[in-house]
């Protein structure tokens, strides 16, 4: 038996013991400030496979101050990051596996058939918050690296696992284990991203907007003027804003992505009264960020077309909305992909899939823009879930696509990190 047969062989023996893990992974709710419970089960388990395990707290006083650095979380106590090394010999390129164990949360448990953290498995998939979104990415990365240990590869290389905290709100977990110094030859990343791989990660930033209008009853409406109409007018030329930012990009690998870089109106909190006319509006969103643009760019653009404002309506001229960037920041990614990272796990694809791999840009941010913004790190995300069920009710996971993603990722461990024979 070759060497890809026995990764092979010994992956799909483990099929029970996989689903096992991963269900145990779901059934934890780690949502934000709830992560130690499935942390627990990533250290029990990276203690089963032997590695060298650093766990710590994040410190916000060590990370304040770095321009990525966007958090409103005060502190991180009983939470902690993980990271698993599996030592090479030496003399090999090393191989970040970064995968984020917090989730968002479940939403209305009404929308969700059974439990929302059951961990179910039906017709070959796997059910609960998170499953996709992205516990079955990290068992896919922990699954790989045991068969690398179990078939008796020595790679040259280090392979650093990291199971990392707060991705869903900006990243701070991976970027405490890069200011840790987490430093690697390139990065795998296993967002749900259907088994296509995504060289190019789209940016993001969260942002709110006051806009002003003036209270009065509501039987005289006519003398107010409604926040809540003004701010519909914000709404349309943020519509109008998002319109001629799309239209810009021509990168093919977004050529399947309706609306490759959206902003999105995620909330808006308007009056305190029927009978009243509200007099503020205040709406909360997020823009992305094109692989090859900055954040700042995007902030000066967005900043300089709600100055616009006043140009469709005169209020806007005495009542400038107010911009306030908030919350979570995600850096993007741009890899080229023709890049040797990307020739490496393409071909592994090959292998394994008998087909060509469909390589698109991601249409959301990651944790891939802090890596490769941040140490000139390249990152490729690739992983099993799917994009579509991420964040929604009724998440889950095809199981087999775990069982294939952890073999292509155990191939390209092999192929660039180098076998020590």
């Amino acid at each position: 038996m070759n060497l890809p047969e026995k990764i092979h062989h010994f992956i799909h023996s483990q099929q029970s013991k996989t689903i096992e893990l991963l269900q145990r992974l779901v059934q934890e709710e780690s949502i934000r400030g709830n992560e130690s419970s499935a942390q627990a089960i990533v250290i029990e388990k990276c203690r089963e496979l032997k590695l060298d395990l650093d766990i710590w707290e994040i410190e916000r006083l060590n990370l304040q101050n770095h321009p990525f650095f966007r958090c409103d979380r005060s502190e991180f106590e009983g939470n902690p990051n993980v990271v698993a090394t599996l030592k090479g010999s030496g003399g090999g390129r090393s191989m970040i596996l970064n995968g984020h164990i917090d989730v968002v949360p479940e939403g209305d448990p009404k929308d969700w058939q059974g439990d929302p953290f059951s961990g179910r498995v039906s017709e070959g998939k796997l059910y609960g918050r998170g499953s996709t979104d992205m516990k079955g990415g990290n068992v896919a990365l922990l699954l790989a690296i045991e068969a690398i240990i179990s078939t008796g590869i020595k790679l040259k290389g280090d392979v650093i696992f990291q199971s990392v905290i707060e991705e869903e709100s900006g990243g701070t977990g991976t970027l405490a284990a890069l200011l840790r110094g987490y430093k690697a030859d390139a990065a795998i990343i296993p967002e749900p991203t259907n088994m296509k791989l995504f060289p190019k990660q789209q940016g993001s930033m969260w942002f709110r907007i006051k806009v002003k209008g003036k209270s009065a009853h509501g039987g005289t409406r006519y003398e107010g003027i409604n926040a809540i109409e003004k701010a519909m007018t914000v709404i349309s030329s943020l519509r109008e804003l998002e319109n001629k930012r799309n239209e810009k990009i021509d990168d093919p690998l977004y050529q399947s992505i309706p609306i490759p870089v959206p902003i999105n109106i995620g909330r808006i909190e308007c009056g305190k009264w029927p009978s009243s006319v509200p007099d503020l509006a205040i709406i909360e969103g997020r823009v992305g960020v094109a692989p090859h643009e900055t954040l700042e760019e995007v902030e000066t653009d967005v900043e300089k077309w709600l100055k616009d404002l006043k140009e469709q309506d005169e209020w806007f001229e005495d009542y400038p909305v107010d911009l306030e960037w908030f919350g979570g920041r995600w850096q993007p990614g741009n890899l080229n992909r023709d890049h040797e990272l990307m020739n490496t796990i393409k071909s592994a694809y090959k292998d394994i899939m008998k087909s060509e791999p469909i390589v698109e840009a991601s249409p959301w941010g990651t944790d891939g823009g802090i890596l490769s913004k941040g140490a000139n790190i390249p990152v490729v995300v690739f992983g099993p879930g799917t994009t579509e069920v991420a964040h929604d009710s009724n998440e889950y996971i095809e199981l087999e696509k775990v069982f294939q993603s952890a073999e292509i990722i155990a191939a390209t461990l092999v192929s660039w990190c180098g076998i020590d024979t």
